[in-house]
């Protein structure tokens, strides 16, 4: 295999990538991230909500800014895929989604990209999908940020392939931590299954 790495640009589904380790453990409430407010959530309470649930939308602003320059205000995207149907908010404040298939009929409508929903998506095409430009968003256990090795079950998480080598899946993770697991972090296709739900998103530019 004939290494490929996309020159995509990072973003975290936290405005303040450094503090992500602090948010998660809970030592750090999200909403005193002090650039909140460049998300274009109204609030701190606002930001508070959504960026626990924006790790699509950071895929999305990956994807956008690789392709078009734009990286969008990721709670602007996220009430945009509300009304497109990608989530659905319930009363009790509850958010299904990312849901794929409304996900990318907007990706391509709204975007101008090319974006199929694939589940499966056996992780043996991303090698092909990558060499042919594309990029790909993939549902993974959160927990593929630390490699480890017994995750409760597959997906819930999404996360961005940008490249790949004989050895490793390349993924730019919008929660993954500083010290090398949020951008081009490496990860062995041997661990891949473990977190890898096999399904996603295969984003593209006509122009490829």
């Amino acid at each position: 295999m004939e290494p490929i790495t996309h020159q995509v640009p990072y973003y975290s589904q936290w405005e303040s990538p450094e503090l992500v380790p602090d948010i998660l453990d809970g030592t750090l409430l999200a909403s005193s991230d002090p650039l909140w407010e460049r998300s274009g959530a109204a609030s701190p309470e606002e930001y508070e909500y959504w960026s626990w649930r924006l790790c699509g939308m950071a895929c999305l602003r990956m994807a956008l800014d690789f392709w078009w320059g734009v990286g969008p205000a990721p709670v602007a995207l996220a009430q945009e895929c509300l009304a497109a149907g990608a989530y659905v908010r319930h009363p009790d404040g509850r958010l299904d989604g990312l849901i794929h298939a409304p996900f990318a009929a907007y990706v391509h409508q709204r975007w101008g990209l090319a974006a199929e929903a694939r589940s499966p998506l056996a992780a043996e095409e991303l090698p092909d999908l990558l060499a042919a430009g594309r990029l790909a968003v993939l549902s993974v256990h959160p927990s593929i940020r630390t490699l480890d090795p017994q995750p409760p079950r597959t997906g819930g998480h999404l996360v961005l392939a940008v490249g790949a080598d004989q050895g490793h899946l390349l993924i730019h993770n919008p929660s993954g931590f500083p010290d090398g697991s949020q951008s081009f972090a490496r990860v062995p296709w041997a661990d891949l299954g473990r977190f890898y739900a096999g399904r996603g998103i295969v984003l593209g530019s006509y122009a490829d």
